[in-house]
């Protein structure tokens, strides 16, 4: 018999300057984007009243908390940034942190059921940077 498995996937964006160290390029100089993030979640049991993995308004404000701290800022001067690198990769890690601590955290009892998959971080449309963790057998 199949395993049901359901996805979300929400989208958001945030505004924030980074320069990025040791890069060699022109990128090491201060510059700003407009960060373009996607989180996709899974989870296998629908909400027995509603028939939902989880509400996307619930989705979206995990996802627009997290990214609040970010917006607006020069990132080199947010932690963990102001230590490592604020790449692409490093944001969709550090993302991918506060969605899982935030979904253990909620309120929704429907939020601990469902489990990140992955988070995409867009600099621009062309290019994007994916974090995510896979069970090793």
């Amino acid at each position: 018999m199949a395993t049901r498995l359901w996805q979300l996937t929400v989208c958001d964006e945030f505004a924030a300057a980074h320069a990025l160290r040791h890069y060699k390029g022109k990128c090491e100089r201060l510059h700003g984007h407009n960060f373009s993030v996607e989180l996709t979640v899974e989870g296998r049991r629908l909400t027995p009243e509603t028939e939902l993995l989880m509400d996307f308004t619930t989705l979206k404000a995990i996802l627009a908390n997290v990214l609040r701290d970010l917006d607006h800022t020069t990132l080199n001067d947010v932690p963990p940034f102001d230590t490592i690198n604020p790449s692409s990769e490093n944001l969709a890690h550090h993302i991918w942190q506060g969605v899982v601590a935030r979904l253990v955290a909620h309120a929704d009892p429907q939020a601990a059921l469902v489990r990140p998959v992955s988070v995409s971080v867009s600099e621009k449309y062309s290019q994007r940077a994916v974090y995510r963790e896979i069970d090793e057998p």
